[in-house]
């Protein structure tokens, strides 16, 4: 599996509202997924193969409204590699990583990104500008979401 294809099924599988949990073996590869019973309706045990196939399909209308919500944000963005849940700082009770007009330096930790019980650290990929934090400590983000809006320097 490509790592496009891995990321493909982490955001389907953390927008399926009926799959609690996934594992699949392919030769070598094999990605296990499993998610809180909070997360997911009540539904059968056995989901057929088919609806996961179906799901990463998007009306026009969230394609039409996602294309303009970009749009609108200028400057350069730096959105989120994974489905998970940002933390702008290492801990509740400490200082966000960066905040709206800081001055960050390439590999610079911006936020953390929880997935899967794992805390990941995005790090800056360029000396940038922090011009906007475009979500809030404790939301839940998707696979390619912008996170900040950044002038890269």
């Amino acid at each position: 599996m490509t790592l496009d294809e891995i990321k493909e099924l982490i955001r389907v599988f953390g927008r399926s509202t009926k799959l609690g949990t996934l594992k699949i073996k392919e030769g070598d590869f094999e990605i296990e997924m499993e998610k809180l019973s909070a997360e997911i309706s009540a539904a059968p045990a056995a989901v057929p193969v088919q609806a996961v196939a179906a799901a990463p399909l998007e009306s026009a209308q969230s394609t039409e409204d996602k294309s303009l919500a970009e749009s609108e944000l200028k400057g350069d963005i730096i959105a989120s590699p994974m489905v998970g849940t940002f933390y702008a700082a290492p801990s509740p009770d400490s200082a966000p990583f960066v905040t709206k007009g800081d001055t960050v330096k390439k590999g610079q930790t911006l936020c953390i990104l929880e997935a899967m019980k794992i805390m990941n650290e995005l790090e800056a990929e360029y000396d940038c500008k922090i011009l906007e934090v475009l979500v809030h400590d404790g939301q839940p983000v998707e696979y390619d979401m912008p996170l900040f809006r950044v002038e890269k320097l």
